[in-house]
């Protein structure tokens, strides 16, 4: 049955309205998932930093090395999605591979970081969040069997809704999907983003009730001059986001290198995380108690200072050591960190100003932030929404954007961007070019090639090129291993010689010895670049083990017409609903 374009809209309306009900679902339930592994956990106190400050010492050493233990295999084995924050995955997920997500991951990321998260894991649970509810948003999408566009849609609604029910934030979570994942605005598709982040918002405050994520008292900014510290705050933290990326990234690194089967790293990181919890039980955890106090003005300079620190050490120690779980509030506590730090040092420098301790906390933690993320945007509506005051723009505005110019000038790139660009994946903001990495060299190439043997005499080949269909000849070996090409262009020179030396001349005299080449999982920027850098038109596809057996040709002009046709099919002739099937379970080939 054919549906007009209005009933095609509203009907995948509802669907994003479904997409974000379910994600604000999945949200309280994770949320839920690891209260209950806390309190079994950790059963004395009455929140999670009593809990650790009851607990004796060796079990805060015990208990993150034995979560380690546990999820070393999972990810290494099972899901090695789940390893990390999530957003890089999604994020990648969105860009290359038409918003797809592996089903299984939607199961094993909660559960594995609840288990790191209860167990004292210095991680966040919004990078998860993000991840369960891009994979509900895409799973869904593949089950409707919607078009790619609108599968990628479906998995940014996911993410929104999934950063809405945590914070209880609807505006922030729709910049998220935006800025972060979408990496776009895309003016069609708002509405459907804004609807799902609204759905959540609201199952969250249902089941929960309208309570922020950390009690904030009332904004307070009252002099103009203090713009001067929130900017100086901004630089601050983008040396420490800096800092952070580095760390995390390093520590990463260096666990690789360590001798020892991958699956025990995490073990390791946990065992150093149990070292840093028995110095700082602030350390361990998600950490908002610690937030909460900071904001209440009951953490002094020295345990600030102490507080950052250990932190830092914290988490760098889980996400380097390939643990499960976000950096979202670790940015939060080492940025709420920093801003008490900033205003106990200006109330004793500048008591004259009578600078509120809790204004530069909220500030201080959407400044990091936006450093760690590069995303100023939602670091702002994120504090905006915290405090539902309007004093808090301009100071968050100043701090976030000089937090996110510190990171971007010094470095570039953020820590989501870092992760993917060490897997080799380097997303640059378009629609164009995310369809050109999209699309795969062996999916398009031709087996239907020209061959020549080295010995093969001039006069052959003439007859060879004048009766076929593209000029361009693959030169082997006697081994039958690539060794050169052959273009009409190489045989102008031996042309006027045609006559009376053709049966001399042979194409292993002739060929190009330099041959750019390129392999069946390369993608289509790659394959544009080296064409059109070396001004070729073919290109000969090589087997990655081993270079030197060719296995077909790519033709610049395959290339192009494959483009041409995938952005007319995705902005024309797009069927946007399609019948439900089973093949959803399938193992999608990518």
């Amino acid at each position: 049955m054919h549906l007009s374009d209005t009933t095609q809209e509203i009907l995948f309306l509802l669907f994003c309205l479904i997409i974000g009900c379910l994600a604000g679902v999945g949200a309280l339930a994770f949320r839920a998932l690891i209260e209950v592994g806390q309190w079994l956990l950790w059963p004395h106190g009455y929140n999670f930093l009593q809990k650790v400050l009851a607990a004796p010492w060796w079990w805060k050493l015990l208990l993150p090395t034995l979560a380690g233990l546990i999820i070393g295999p999972v990810i290494v084995y099972l899901a090695p999605q789940i390893r990390g924050p999530g957003v890089p995955e999604v994020i990648e997920a969105a860009a290359l591979r038409e918003g797809y997500i592996a089903p299984r991951v939607t199961i094993l990321k909660p559960l594995g970081t609840a288990l790191i998260i209860s167990a004292g894991g210095s991680v966040g649970r919004e990078g998860p969040v993000v991840h369960i509810g891009s994979a509900l948003g895409s799973n869904l999408a593949q089950l409707l069997k919607l078009n790619p566009e609108r599968t990628k849609i479906s998995l940014a609604c996911g993410a929104a809704a999934g950063i809405a029910a945590t914070f209880n934030a609807p505006f922030a979570g729709t910049m998220f999907a935006v800025e972060i994942i979408l990496a776009d605005l895309q003016v069609a598709y708002l509405s459907h983003i804004v609807l799902a982040s609204v759905a959540a918002t609201v199952i969250s405050r249902h089941f929960i009730g309208d309570f922020p994520t950390v009690v904030v008292p009332p904004f307070a900014f009252a002099h103009s001059g203090e713009l001067i510290l929130y900017l100086l705050l901004g630089g601050l933290a983008g040396l420490v986001s800096l800092l952070f990326i580095r760390g995390v990234f390093a520590t990463d690194t260096l666990m690789t290198k360590l001798p020892g089967p991958a699956w025990l790293k995490p073990a390791i990181g946990g065992f150093f995380l149990g070292l840093v919890g028995i110095l700082s039980p602030h350390a361990l955890g998600v950490g908002y108690d610690t937030i909460n106090m900071m904001l209440a003005g009951e953490i002094l300079l020295a345990a600030s200072l102490l507080i950052l620190v250990t932190k830092y050490l914290a988490t760098v120690a889980c996400l380097g050591s390939g643990m499960s779980g976000g950096v979202f509030a670790p940015s939060l506590v080492v940025g709420a960190s920093l801003g008490t730090i900033m205003v106990l040092i200006g109330q004793a420098l500048l008591p004259q100003l009578s600078l509120q301790g809790a204004d530069y906390v909220l500030v201080g933690m959407g400044a990091m932030v936006s450093g760690t993320t590069l995303a100023p945007i939602t670091a702002i509506l994120t504090i905006f929404e915290l405090t539902n005051s309007y004093r808090v723009i301009v100071p968050a505005m100043v701090a976030c954007i000089a937090s996110m110019l510190v990171v971007r000038y010094l470095y570039g790139y953020s820590i989501y961007e870092t992760k993917l660009l060490r897997k080799g994946v380097n997303i640059v903001r378009g629609h164009e070019v995310s369809i050109l990495r999209s699309l795969k060299v062996k999916d398009h190439m031709t087996a239907d090639m020209e061959i020549l043997h080295e010995s093969t005499p001039l006069e052959e080949i003439l007859l060879r090129a004048e009766a076929s269909h593209y000029p361009f000849f693959v030169v082997v070996n006697d081994q039958e291993e690539l060794i050169g090409v052959l273009t009409l262009w190489d045989l102008r020179h031996a042309l006027p010689r045609a006559e009376e030396l053709g049966h001399l001349i042979v194409a292993g005299e002739l060929m190009t010895r330099e041959v750019v080449t390129i392999f069946p999982h390369d993608n289509f920027e790659t394959a544009l670049d080296k064409l059109e850098s070396h001004n070729f038109h073919y290109l000969p596809v090589v087997l990655p083990w081993d270079p030197r057996k060719v296995s077909g040709v790519l033709r610049l002009d395959d290339v192009l017409h494959t483009y041409d046709q995938k952005v007319l099919r995705e902005s024309v002739f797009r069927k946007p609903w399609e019948p439900i099937t089973l093949s959803f379970w399938r193992k999608k080939e990518k």
